[in-house]
């Protein structure tokens, strides 16, 4: 190890020492919003202007991509392909005679131990290939549709155990339906993907199971400080549902629109700068973290995310509590890492806690790298009114209502996809 390095790591241990001793208050008004200066998006580490795509793609992008998986999210440690594809059910003629609907199990062995992603898919009836939206769920995939024959875990009501059967309420069946537009999106000719986010990784500062795992070196219990923490493991777990997309005929993977809400929706666009696949990218309602600057330190902070959920992020993100200016990065510069593809941001008028004005400017601060690659970026110069959404290359709503996913967002979200796949 350098001895610059080493010093580096003793400052940011300093650091965090010294913020876990220190509390502020909740910032809720924009006149207590501290003054602050955002990284560079186009000057690189070493000084040089990045004045072209190609300088982005070869200099830029990969420093800023480099420090969010080292020093935010965690880097994931190895590869793992799914070993066996394990069809379930295979219906032609769902949600009353419109749709296709699929259940498979993407099953990961490694040694003795294994995990099971299962899978939900809906397509359009009569289409060769269909665009998808892909999105985890919170609750479990029989939570999206009220539809009788959605498996639980992979399996039918019938071939639940006792223990499972207590686990499993009957009236959670189509408990979510409000968040998931599904009727919408096959009428607009898209199919929809989605699998309970818990299969990856279950949502709770134990690293003892989940796909981490199938990781651990001999000895190893937890993830290294550099090393991925939950919303890494559901970024990759997105990404291997894409692997398993590109072996599905009727899919059209060249047109995939990732889409998450709240620590999913900093999932989907983690997921997005790291794997180019995904034509599209949306943030709902996303937040620190996410698609909201750190360094406004309004609403949630990185010292509330990380102390409220301290398995999501590397160990490392947690030295800059309470020192957010400290960041080589701030979120800007992960939505810019969607460049050129399609981004959208979505936020809410009563949802405080994820900043949407945060949000917007830091959409509108991505928007040089879009211009360089000479795409429509945001064009807005001031936060805009609630439900007034601008559709480009860069996409931004600010919804009326609270912290949500609501037929309004999936109606801007079929628009912006039809307007960038050529679809109605």
């Amino acid at each position: 190890m350098s001895q610059k390095l080493l010093f580096s790591l003793i400052a940011l241990t300093f650091i965090y020492q010294l913020s876990a001793q220190i509390t502020t208050p909740t910032i809720k008004e924009e006149a207590d919003v501290p003054s602050y200066q955002l990284p560079q998006l186009l000057i690189s580490e070493r000084g040089k202007e990045v004045d072209s795509p190609a300088k982005w793609e070869r200099l830029r992008r990969p420093e800023i991509l480099s420090y969010f998986a080292n020093q935010v999210y965690g880097v994931v440690p190895d590869q793992l392909d799914f070993h066996e594809v394990e069809v379930l059910d295979d219906e032609p003629a769902a949600l009353g005679g419109k749709a296709i609907r699929k259940q498979v199990n993407l099953i990961f062995k490694k040694e003795k131990k294994s995990i099971k992603m299962s899978l939900l898919i809906y397509l359009p009836k009569g289409k060769t290939k269909s665009p998808v939206f892909l999105a985890y769920n919170f609750k479990g995939n029989y939570t999206v549709n009220a539809d009788p024959d959605i498996l639980i875990n992979g399996k039918k009501e019938s071939e639940l155990s006792e223990e499972e059967l207590k686990k499993f309420n009957k009236n959670k069946r189509g408990g979510r339906t409000s968040r998931w537009a599904i009727d919408k999106m096959i009428e607009a000719g898209y199919g929809l993907v989605t699998i309970d986010y818990n299969n990856v990784d279950p949502d709770k500062n134990d690293f003892s199971d989940g796909i981490h795992t199938l990781f651990y070196q001999p000895g190893q219990t937890t993830p290294a400080k550099n090393e991925w923490g939950s919303l890494s493991a559901w970024a990759w777990g997105m990404s291997r549902i894409m692997d398993f997309m590109e072996t599905e005929a009727l899919i059209d993977h060249k047109k995939v629109i990732l889409m998450g809400h709240s620590r999913l929706g900093k999932t989907a666009l983690w997921t997005g700068a790291n794997d180019q696949r995904f034509g599209i990218v949306i943030s709902n309602n996303s937040g620190c973290g996410g698609a909201a600057l750190s360094r406004r330190r309004f609403g949630e902070k990185l010292s509330d995310i990380n102390t409220n959920y301290p398995h999501w992020f590397a160990k490392y993100f947690h030295y800059f509590n309470e020192n957010e200016s400290t960041l080589k990065v701030d979120q800007h510069m992960l939505i810019a890492l969607m460049a050129p593809r399609p981004v959208y941001v979505a936020s809410a008028s009563k949802d405080a806690w994820a900043d949407p004005r945060g949000e917007f400017l830091a959409t509108k601060a991505a928007s040089p790298i879009y211009r360089l690659y000479g795409k429509k970026a945001i064009e807005m110069e001031q936060f805009p009114p609630v439900n007034t959404p601008f559709h480009g290359t860069m996409g931004y709503h600010l919804r009326d209502g609270k912290h949500d996913v609501t037929d309004y967002d999936w109606e801007q979200y079929i628009k912006f996809a039809n307007q960038h796949f050529g679809l109605n």
